[in-house]
């Protein structure tokens, strides 16, 4: 979800600031911690592995390199859980109920760089992202002026459309598969489908919320009843093991790599400030411009991390506003407890496994649903902006037009050196550049 964000000159979300701080560092039993915050990785859990099965897959990885990304996911999402949560010193942490993971936004260009330069790539651009967003959190604010709804919504309509072909590909049963386009994979996809919108329409709050993560596990079991999904190489992966810092190789660098994951960088800063005020508003707690940047420090320092232990970048999670707003419960250590419960799930390789073997057309159906929830989100956002101000209409044509269309035809650029078709095939690294740039051209400028 992403908000329209304004700073507030007195930093003051609510008339009752703070009124709710002692409910916000209170510590519950340990049962009851437990078990909500079990209940809170619930309803992320499938965000939080939906983007290492769909890296895989997209790239080609064997099912041991997939359970090891999934693990290493896991233990790092819960690592930056901790961060957020408890903190770390005054400045890193905004010390709140809140739960971190894997932006989806992030699986566009990282599928982008995968393929064209390799995984060390891919790392190493979310390291160097990682770093600059911890160095630019305490003046984000300033900047926060050039990502108007007219921008972000852009950047994330791209990033949802230019998915789309994927999920199409996997609920065929992925590009190459000797039964690509089957009718038994197309039902399955479909089946998929169906049973995460109707989760979502009559499954109540919290069933809803995790609508995903049930039809992926019901599609598996359909498909392995009858004989679409192989579990061989389960049984040979540890029960336990800790996550290996460059597993996949050292970090590698490109300028175009890194020029996609600050733009991913950007887009997430300002969703999370959105996610920050929205938690203080739910627990009568003052949001600071320094309470922000700690955060968003917070977030940085998780994606360097996420880079060193083979993972992605980190985003706190806006799914979890609404089960604290649900249950009532507001302690920040419920969350810290579900950090922990994170880190012990991807410390166990054979449940990485298992998930790593779900079928091509399942995810293929819960893809489909995934994706068009970003795009969604995009195109609400575009639906808030004023149209009536000159440049804006003109800025989205643009913007979609560079963004989705250049990806449409890759083979365009094909003749350019590759340092050149970096730059000008990339459809988000050009439609955000033509948004960011035509925002500000059309902008009035005081």
């Amino acid at each position: 979800m992403f908000y329209n964000i304004t700073m507030p000159e007195n930093n003051n979300v609510c008339s009752n600031a703070n009124e709710g701080r002692a409910e916000v560092d209170a510590v519950l039993p340990l049962p009851k911690m437990m078990t909500l915050g079990l209940q809170h990785v619930l309803a992320m859990y499938a965000g939080a592995v939906a983007v290492p099965l769909m890296l895989s897959a997209a790239v080609g990885l064997s099912k041991t390199q997939t359970a090891f990304l999934i693990s290493a996911d896991l233990f790092t999402c819960g690592i930056a859980t901790l961060l957020q949560t408890h903190g770390l010193g005054p400045r890193i942490g905004i010390r709140l109920p809140l739960m971190m993971g894997v932006t989806m936004v992030a699986l566009g260009p990282m599928l982008a760089i995968a393929r064209e330069q390799g995984l060390q790539y891919v790392y190493g651009a979310i390291i160097i992202s990682g770093i600059v967003a911890t160095l630019c959190a305490g003046a984000f604010s300033r900047i926060l002026r050039f990502f108007p709804e007219v921008v972000t919504g852009c950047v994330v309509t791209i990033v949802g459309v230019n998915l789309f072909p994927i999920a199409v590909q996997w609920a065929g049963g992925g590009q190459g598969a000797a039964d690509y386009g089957s009718p038994g994979n197309l039902l399955l996809a479909t089946g998929t489908l169906a049973l995460v919108t109707a989760l979502t329409r009559w499954g109540g709050r919290f069933i809803s919320s995790i609508a995903v993560l049930i039809s992926l596990i019901a599609g598996s079991a359909v498909a392995l009843f009858l004989g679409r999904m192989s579990l061989t190489g389960i049984s040979t992966e540890p029960w336990l093991a800790l996550p290996v810092p460059f597993w996949f190789g050292p970090p590698k660098f490109h300028l175009t790599a890194v020029l996609n994951m600050l733009c991913v960088a950007a887009i997430c800063m300002v969703e999370s400030t959105g996610v920050f005020f929205s938690m203080g508003k739910i627990t009568h707690t003052q949001v600071s411009g320094k309470d922000v940047a700690a955060g968003l420090r917070a977030e940085g320092i998780a994606s360097v991390i996420g880079g060193a232990l083979n993972s992605f970048p980190y985003i706190t999670f806006s799914q979890n506003l609404g089960l604290v707003a649900l249950t009532g419960v507001k302690s920040r250590y419920v969350l810290f407890t579900g950090g922990l419960i994170l880190m012990f799930l991807g410390t166990l390789p054979k449940l990485a496994a298992v998930a790593a073997s779900i079928p091509a057309p399942v995810l293929g159906g819960a893809a489909l649903a995934l994706f068009g929830m970003v795009a969604g989100a995009g195109i609400k956002l575009l639906a808030c902006v004023d149209y009536e101000k000159q440049g804006n209409l003109f800025t989205v044509a643009v913007s979609l037009g560079l963004g989705i269309g250049i990806n449409m035809a890759p083979q365009m650029f094909a003749s350019y050196t590759p340092n050149i078709k970096h730059f000008i095939g990339n459809g988000l690294l050009v439609g955000s550049g033509a948004a960011i740039f035509l925002n500000w051209l059309f902008s009035e400028r005081k």
